[in-house]
């Protein structure tokens, strides 16, 4: 005589639940099917070598597993997006403010943008800015101190030829004033104009240019230049 299992019955649903409506009403289905075959096995089964009890039993089981799996799946689904939905909501609070944030990559807005230099101590600094396609616009060099200090940059080129609003990249090589290199760390700064939604988790815009939130390290708190 040939069982019929919770697994086999139930392998349409696939490998993976999704805790869909559709998911949920194939395992029902299912469930169903197995029942009826569980009866018709019952009624012509051999009277003399009767089926296992433990078997049926242990597939009960496994259905009941699957359907406490999918709707620990729902459970989770409505977390996430109940999740996303107040980080949407606290990413709100951002706009209007200027932060500081880690990274390179800023925006020029109306011929002005701005970065954090954070030098271990003094020395001098070796800056190069560059545009979305990597060329070079802008290159100076400049006095620094130990901490962090502001560096802004008035979107002009080394030729004095404004350039285009967008994402500009800053590159620091430092030495200390014993001649020996030393590394300076940068931030951007500048106004959070924007929420982005189409992610997987709400992100800030600044200019057009997208920033996490787990990158903000300070709100309106630039060092003086």
């Amino acid at each position: 005589m040939t069982t019929i299992t919770a697994t086999q019955t139930a392998a349409s649903t696939g490998s993976s639940t999704t805790g869909t409506v559709a998911d949920t009403q194939m395992l029902a289905q299912n469930f169903d099917q197995f029942l009826t075959l569980l009866t018709a096995q019952l009624k012509n089964q051999d009277p003399t070598s009767p089926m296992d009890t433990n078997q049926f039993t242990s597939q009960l089981v496994q259905f009941a597993s699957v359907e406490q799996q999918m709707k620990q799946n729902d459970t989770l689904s409505t977390l996430v997006a109940d999740t996303n939905n107040t980080n949407a909501i606290g990413a709100l609070n951002f706009v209007g403010h200027s932060v500081s944030a880690s990274g390179t990559k800023t925006a020029l807005v109306s011929g002005s943008a701005d970065w954090v230099l954070d030098a271990p101590r003094n020395g001098t600094a070796d800056i190069t800015i560059t545009d979305s396609n990597g060329n070079q616009v802008y290159s100076t060099s400049q006095t620094v101190t130990g901490g962090k200090q502001a560096f802004h940059w008035d979107g002009q080129n080394s030729l004095g030829v404004t350039q285009p609003d967008g994402a500009y990249t800053i590159s620091v090589n430092g030495k200390g004033t014993d001649g020996t290199a030393m590394t300076v760390a940068t931030d951007i700064y500048g106004k959070i104009d924007g929420v982005d939604l189409s992610g997987s988790t709400p992100a800030l815009t600044m200019g057009g240019i997208s920033i996490a939130i787990s990158s903000i390290l300070s709100i309106d708190s630039a060092p003086k230049a």
